[in-house]
């Protein structure tokens, strides 16, 4: 089985990479696909949150990293994946991680979407309150990768020392 896990991942956090190493045991190989995102705004460029992924993933064995544009279901098509991995911090995900699950499934019913809930001592983090955090120079190492802290930290910088992201 290969598994797609979607997402902008602006930055990819502990969490993202704690579901990783999970699907990674349970499949034959898992693509993580950055998403462009023109419905969101993210602090890095899609070049950026595919070299911090591809840093914070290193050494997870059978994982590649891949970006892209459009329907996910499309993207999981072409790329060869049986099944779409969404992740579950809390039950206000639910609502609508299964609306997207649902329409995925209309979309192309032979690509599942499966579901991971984070270890607890991640279930909290997200990208947003780890921006959030770093901008407002607060210390969030311990919930995403040494590179992932190193592009913040130059992100979060700017010629006044005020917060850009």
């Amino acid at each position: 089985m290969k598994i797609l896990y979607p997402g902008t991942f602006d930055p990819i956090t502990n969490g993202h990479t704690d579901l990783v190493r999970r699907a990674a045991r349970l499949a034959d190989g898992v693509i993580i696909a950055v998403a462009e995102s023109r419905k969101k705004t993210p602090c890095f460029s899609l070049a950026q949150r595919v070299a911090l992924v591809q840093a914070a993933i290193e050494g997870i064995p059978h994982c590649e990293v891949r970006s892209f544009a459009g329907l996910t279901v499309e993207a999981a098509r072409a790329w060869g994946a049986d099944a779409i991995l969404r992740g579950l911090r809390a039950v206000s995900d639910f609502e609508y991680e299964f609306q997207l699950a649902s329409m995925n499934r209309n979309l192309n019913p032979d690509i599942e979407t499966m579901f991971l809930t984070p270890a607890e001592n991640f279930a909290y983090v997200s990208s947003s309150l780890v921006r959030e955090i770093a901008s407002m120079g607060g210390d969030v190492s311990h919930f995403v990768d040494p590179a992932v802290m190193a592009a913040l930290e130059e992100m979060c910088q700017s010629g006044e020392g005020k917060p850009r992201c």
